[in-house]
């Protein structure tokens, strides 16, 4: 068999600094997606003021996701402040984006930074945030002043601002909400497929991968490589439950990240108990895949190398969720045959067809099936090979 072509060098996803996230860029490959009926598309522009949207917020109708990190924690106080002074200079915003949920709610998915700053300055306690004094003005002598202490006429103005909303309607399939905000998406800091699943599909889904990306078993199995700031480790836990609660033969939509979606759509109908169960599997999968991989797991290796590879998403997922379908004696047998299994993984990584399906058009469900049946063949025979 021919050695396994390959990139020494591999291109890797980067935070907003632009420095690296710590995990494999991916190719999904083609996405073959069920058409959706354009006259079920609702997008309806309006227009509403300051003063009504805080009104919203207070009645709990307004979801500013809190822990939607990035988007909510980017800007400095500079920055915040001269936003308010922007509004105080009669200085129209940019068109906020909004999903109406079916409780009539909305949820920002384009503007969540505008808006927490407008909360934080004339209502922070609505949103349990720190009060914000403004600084560094380039153009009004307000610098050290609260809403507060603005002359009322200024508070007035604030209140009375009109801001421009793109209001994505309840009635709108979710397919299509996703691919119209993927396609306005296109600003300096474009939102990653995750943080958009986070941003339109609230429920217990969000908490749990919060939970499960800032558990110490997680950041172990990982060692503390993955960076937060565009969710791609939530996005690695989705990908684990995915397969756990929908086994890789039943993938054949060829839409992974409508398979990602309807996941957390299913975790959203899961009782407490059953949560709590995903939640130790999946803690006894990090646990286990350190065991039986060490500081590599979830990383590429060869033969000819000691290099340590940044975290690949398919390599997450194949073997964690093989290891958590794994007995308590078979992990241990694993674990103490742990040289093996890497020389038989490095083997397997030999394997174009395997490399492939761990590199290029990993949303593919033949490579998934491949991936996943490897790493169980792989399991099989070392401990058949301990056994005899």
């Amino acid at each position: 068999m021919s050695s396994t072509p390959r990139n020494d060098e591999p291109l890797v996803e980067l935070t907003d600094t632009g420095v690296s996230a710590g995990i494999e860029a991916e190719d999904l490959g083609p996405s073959h997606r069920a058409p959706f009926d354009p006259e079920l598309i609702d997008v309806y522009p309006r227009a509403t003021t300051i003063d009504l949207m805080l009104q919203r917020l207070k009645r709990g109708l307004i979801d500013l996701q809190p822990d939607f990190q990035r988007r909510s924690g980017i800007w400095n106080e500079t920055a915040q402040s001269r936003l308010i002074e922007s509004l105080l200079l009669r200085i129209a915003l940019p068109t906020i984006y909004v999903a109406e949920e079916a409780d009539d709610s909305w949820t920002v998915v384009d503007g969540v930074q505008r808006l927490t700053t407008i909360v934080r300055f004339v209502k922070p306690e609505a949103a349990g945030l720190e009060p914000l004094m403004l600084r560094n003005l380039e153009y009004l002598d307000y610098n050290g002043k609260t809403f507060e202490d603005l002359p009322g006429r200024m508070q007035t103005r604030i209140l009375e601002t009109e801001l421009s909303l793109l209001l994505i309607r309840k009635g709108t399939p979710e397919e299509a909400r996703f691919n119209i905000f993927t396609r306005i998406n296109t600003g300096g800091l474009p939102l990653s497929q995750q943080e958009l699943r986070h941003a339109l599909i609230p429920g217990p889904a969000r908490d749990l991968l919060a939970r499960l990306a800032e558990s110490p078993f997680f950041l172990d199995a990982t060692a503390r490589s993955v960076s937060p700031s565009r969710m791609a480790e939530r996005e690695l836990c989705l990908r684990f439950l995915a397969f756990l609660m929908i086994r890789p033969g039943r993938y054949v939509t060829q839409d992974f990240d409508g398979f990602l979606r309807a996941a957390m759509h299913q975790i959203n109908t899961l009782s407490t108990s059953e949560l709590t169960d995903l939640e130790r599997i999946f803690q006894r999968a990090m646990f286990s895949s350190i065991a039986v991989f060490g500081e590599q797991a979830f990383r590429k290796q060869f033969k000819d190398s000691t290099r340590r590879y940044p975290i690949n998403k398919a390599l997450f997922e194949v073997q964690a969720v093989t290891l958590a379908r794994c007995t308590s004696s078979e992990i241990a047998i694993l674990s103490q045959q742990a040289e093996t299994v890497e020389e038989n993984f490095r083997v397997l990584m030999d394997n174009p067809a395997f490399y492939d399906a761990i590199s290029s058009g990993t949303g593919d469900a033949d490579k998934v099936n491949y991936r996943f049946q490897s790493m169980k063949d792989l399991f099989r025979e070392v401990l058949e090979s301990a056994d005899a």
